[in-house]
């Protein structure tokens, strides 16, 4: 049965809960900035991504993290968050935006993914900590029994047709995985590879990432499959061209002058720490804000998107 009917599993829930989620997002819309594919995708996709989402739903999962990803996709303009969620994404439990909580929560998600098996998506935002049989981060508890980032990433993850790897903390670990941390955090991947689950994954890094990446990679995943990816398993759609070569300050590196401070304008920046030499994203032709601006033009790249950070990248700033 099509998510998109009208015996849905959020409406059944009006009783325990209630509010619909239905109800509930109609609501939110009204304060969110939006969310959604904003500057790269058109109405006809949109319209193809209506179509393939009506019997594909998203599970969208938190671990270790602040929760910026999510942030950043409602930081996205057009289409309008009330277009996605309600038109276009079946999304099915995201523990920020939902109406439902608790143990009634859980079992509606767990219903899903036995009902749609193979067929839904699974998003992971938040790297997952092992230590501790993965108790230093619990998702909710069921029947008196505390369910962990680490039971839902390999349970959901194995029932999954796909997994977006949302964040580079979900990607590769990212800061919870740095230097010092104690929980042993990793990503999905990590996680995969140590418990042998073969479901494919899609990382889509970023300190947080932008969100057209975040949503034209599920686009892309619906409307054609699984994105041809680089050998960190990023979509080379969004993620196959070098920051530094692609750079408005290339012309300076080439003269050998650099900036000794980000005030000064006419100058490569390398020598004050930036890392766009090591680093492969399309933010300096996509911009944030609504495309507004990029990290180079006010501050240096520091490498969010890769394998390693921040360790791999730090300190972020240097002195000339």
């Amino acid at each position: 049965m099509p998510l998109k009917n009208n015996d849905l599993l959020q409406d059944k829930q009006l009783p325990s809960t209630g509010i619909s989620r239905r109800s509930f997002l109609k609501g939110l819309t009204g304060t969110a900035a939006g969310i959604g594919l904003s500057q790269i995708f058109n109405p006809a996709l949109i319209s193809a991504l209506e179509k393939g989402l009506e019997n594909h739903p998203v599970l969208w999962i938190q671990g270790q993290g602040c929760t910026g990803c999510s942030v950043s996709l409602l930081n996205s303009v057009e289409p309008t968050i009330k277009t996605i969620l309600l038109d276009i994404i079946s999304l099915q439990y995201h523990p920020t935006v939902m109406a439902c909580e608790g143990e009634t929560a859980l079992e509606n998600m767990y219903r899903v993914a036995k009902e749609y098996k193979g067929k839904f998506s699974l998003v992971v935002e938040g790297s997952i900590p092992l230590a501790a049989n993965g108790k230093y981060c619990i998702c909710g508890e069921m029947n008196h029994k505390e369910i962990t980032m680490l039971d839902l990433t390999k349970e959901l993850g194995e029932m999954a047709g796909s997994v977006l790897a949302v964040g580079t903390c979900a990607a590769y670990g990212g800061i919870p995985a740095a230097e010092g941390n104690l929980t042993q955090a990793t990503g999905v991947t990590g996680v995969f590879e140590k418990f042998e689950i073969k479901t494919p994954v899609v990382n889509i890094p970023g300190c947080p990432p932008h969100p057209d990446w975040i949503v034209g990679s599920i686009a892309h995943l619906l409307t054609k499959g699984i994105p041809e990816l680089d050998e960190n398993g990023r979509p080379l759609l969004f993620f196959g061209e070098n920051i530094h070569e692609n750079c408005p300050y290339l012309e300076y590196f080439d003269e050998d002058i650099y900036s000794k401070t980000f005030t000064m304008k006419k100058g490569c920046r390398m020598e004050i720490g930036c890392k766009g030499p090591d680093t492969y994203a399309d933010c300096f032709r996509r911009k944030w804000n609504s495309g507004m601006n990029w990290c180079v033009e006010n501050a240096v790249c520091i490498g969010c998107v890769e394998p390693g950070f921040p360790d791999s990248s730090s300190p972020f700033y240097e002195s000339a």
